[in-house]
């Protein structure tokens, strides 16, 4: 159990870091202010400040962001009636401004606020020590930092660095970014196994067989055959050779198989073992290995091309047959499939998290509001219609989908409850 909650808060953070990596580094580089990049959800263990950002680390390894300025997640608001406290610069403007009561070391002017701007004039009003008799104003400098409510230091926002100022093409390669990352990062973790697992495993029916309990070795199969057919249904793949010997189970079967430049048929009867809810049949091999250093080098992009083909023809499969939850997973699914992936040793934890990062980034490519594809649709209609949705339509439609995808993961954590502990 503590591997594999090791091995969960390990995968789950390089997937969260690199995807909100993508995005923080793309908003940089296109003038957005990010004012908060957090790793993990909920109170904050502790920050520190570089660049204008403020790195967080929080309590629950499940998820993380990047704060933006401007953007719909990004709420900048002092009410009128909140006390607070600023620190003056010797140019006579606030640098900072504390509107927590969780940071008793922070020596400022008292003030109760009248009203504020922090995004275009950048000004503080109201009253100093309590006295309502003078009304004060106080210019505020443009990298001047809030303490928010939680004691988290974060940047104000003016209107300059703000998400919404950036020109459509450099927002849409912001909202795209985290998507991108997942990518190269799943590219990276597959050609990184393939070094350690000493080749590729490509999708031909060229097998090796199991060291230990395989039914096919007992037949006398060997390392490099290949099998054309079973049961007289030719196999093009390993999806079909892997299907076709998983139907089997208990049953003879007849494969034909082509060793060198001969073929000849091998008749066996496949294990039957229990995979969830169903029974199938196992003979104990593997996908070939491709040792040559060019498989190697290029084994991540033929990787992630194979397995993003076959993971696009699943989703399409749940689209336009039958759903069920049961096709889909959130944390619990996960966190039960890293306990699987943790008895593969290292290899199968680098698998699964380049099988996740992909998952993810496919994922988040679909038009869904409150998903990164939801936000580039978004950009795509501003770009046909020349001009923006407005503010109160992208907040209603970010809602409606947030909303959707709360109710979603609550229906699945507690499907996936139900598959994993309660049967």
């Amino acid at each position: 159990m503590i591997t594999t909650i090791i091995a969960f808060i390990i995968v789950f953070g390089i997937i969260v870091i690199s995807h909100e990596f993508g995005h923080y580094y793309a908003a940089k580089k296109s003038g957005i202010l990010v004012r908060e990049f957090s790793v993990g959800m909920g109170p904050k263990l502790f920050y520190y400040i570089k660049n204008h950002t403020t790195f967080t680390l929080r309590l629950l390894p499940l998820g993380g962001y990047v704060r933006m300025a401007g953007d719909a997640d990004d709420e900048e608001e002092i009410k009128p009636g909140t006390p607070v406290s600023l620190k003056v610069g010797a140019d006579n403007k606030v640098t900072s401004i504390n509107t927590s009561n969780k940071n008793s070391l922070f020596q400022g002017i008292p003030v109760t606020v009248v009203r504020t701007d922090l995004e275009q004039e950048l000004f503080i009003e109201g009253y100093e020590n309590g006295d309502e008799s003078e009304l004060k104003r106080y210019s505020v400098a443009h990298d001047a930092t809030i303490i928010e409510s939680d004691g988290t230091e974060v940047q104000i926002a003016p209107v300059d660095v703000q998400f919404q100022s950036a020109s459509l093409p450099k927002r849409m390669i912001t909202n795209v970014a985290g998507v991108f990352n997942n990518f190269v990062l799943t590219i990276l973790v597959f050609t990184i196994l393939a070094f350690v697992q000493g080749g590729v495993a490509n999708n031909s029916t060229k097998i090796d067989v199991a060291p230990q309990d395989s039914v096919a070795k007992d037949a006398g199969i060997k390392n490099g055959d290949q099998i054309l057919s079973v049961d007289g249904v030719k196999t093009k793949n390993w999806s079909d050779l892997a299907t076709q010997i998983q139907g089997k189970a208990g049953k003879n079967v007849d494969l034909k198989v082509k060793r060198n430049d001969q073929t000849k048929i091998i008749t066996l009867t496949p294990k039957t073992v229990k995979s969830g809810d169903k029974k199938v049949g196992v003979i104990g091999i593997t996908q070939h290995l491709d040792n040559s250093f060019k498989a190697k080098i290029l084994g991540g992009f033929t990787q992630t091309f194979n397995l993003t083909g076959r993971l696009l023809s699943a989703l399409w499969s749940m689209v336009s047959g039958h759903f069920s939850l049961n096709d889909l997973g959130g944390p619990v699914a996960i966190f039960a499939t890293t306990s699987q992936a943790t008895k593969g040793g290292v290899a199968g934890v680098m698998y699964f998290l380049a099988f996740l990062s992909l998952n993810l980034a496919i994922i988040n490519l679909i038009p869904i509001p409150g998903l990164d594809g939801g936000k580039l649709l978004l950009n795509i209609i501003e770009a046909i219609r020349h001009k923006p949705v407005s503010e109160k339509t992208e907040t209603v439609i970010t809602l409606i989908g947030f909303a959707f995808l709360m109710l979603l993961m609550i229906l699945v954590t507690w499907n996936d409850i139900s598959r994993y502990f309660l049967h």
